[in-house]
């Protein structure tokens, strides 16, 4: 295991940032590969999957119907590149398809939809609950917009992600510190999700849809990256803003017991698009999870 962390220190080095990782099996195995995994990290998007099984949870309580209509007009929403902020009328959708928008492409205009619908104390209650204690959810995607452009002293959202992408304005922005925004440990999410695929967490329905869910994710140029057989599942999450660049995922290889993995980074480069580090990102999830791989 202390072979395979140095080689993920390395992977993280040679692509220019900072790592954090932390791997184990969905089962009671004690095995890790841990990369600074009990460090508290900026969750990014990786948020949205805490929303999503707090909304899953209201659901199995019977507190939320997850197929009543919704309807979102785009002018109003939260901006983002993909999902319901890039369509150019009204669009009436079921909660649970809003759910599915919000995981699978990480639309974040969704995400606020839905975090208004469902109340952020849901996702708190739901951490509590699971005794995360160094996770929290402060707030959606809207509410660390307007700080960003508060801390880049900026008039727009665009203007404060354009400041961001400068390299020669060393930007220090409460988005960054994990003790201003939306925050976890790499081990509380590998924790997480070995709950969640445990069935601990979620009725056996909802917990088949979130699986379900967290496999179409569109974005394969990270964990996904490094697992292209055939046969394989990747059901994860990502997570995105300025410099940092994360992802959290089960990987199963046909007949074995699922691998947990998160990785979260923070590059040294603000360039909006950083491939090296993308690919890092599923190099050393490929490193961790190789390591913890075993038959059912």
């Amino acid at each position: 295991m202390s072979s395979a962390a140095e080689r993920i220190r390395a992977v993280f080095a040679d692509a220019g940032c900072t790592g954090w990782l932390h791997a184990r099996r969905c089962d009671s195995s004690p095995a890790e590969v841990s990369v600074g995994g009990s460090e508290r990290v900026v969750t990014a998007s990786v948020y949205k999957l805490l929303l999503f099984v707090a909304f899953c949870r209201q659901v199995d309580e019977g507190r939320i119907d997850p197929v009543a209509r919704i309807t979102v007009d785009p002018a109003d929403c939260t901006p983002g590149p993909t999902g319901l902020a890039t369509l150019h009328d009204p669009v009436t959708l079921s909660r649970r398809d809003l759910a599915t928008s919000m995981m699978t492409v990480s639309d974040n205009a969704a995400a606020d939809v839905l975090l208004g619908d469902i109340g952020l104390a849901a996702v708190t209650d739901l951490v509590d609950e699971l005794g995360l204690t160094e996770t929290r959810v402060i707030g959606g995607t809207a509410d660390q917009h307007r700080s960003l452009v508060r801390d880049t002293d900026t008039h727009t959202t665009a203007e404060a992600f354009a400041a961001l992408a400068d390299n020669d304005d060393a930007w220090t922005v409460s988005a960054y510190d994990p003790a201003y925004a939306s925050a976890t440990t790499p081990e509380e999410m590998t924790r997480f999700l070995r709950l969640l695929w445990g069935g601990a967490v979620l009725s056996t329905a909802s917990t088949g849809f979130v699986r379900t869910v967290m496999g179409s994710q569109i974005w394969p140029h990270r964990i996904a990256a490094a697992f292209p057989h055939r046969g394989v599942l990747v059901a994860g999450k990502t997570g995105t803003i300025g410099v940092i660049r994360n992802e959290v995922a089960v990987i199963e290889f046909p007949d074995e017991t699922p691998v947990a993995v998160a990785v979260f980074t923070r590059a040294a480069r603000a360039d909006p698009t950083l491939p090296v580090v993308d690919a890092a990102i599923g190099e050393a999830a490929r490193i961790a999870v190789t390591e913890l791989r075993r038959p059912r």
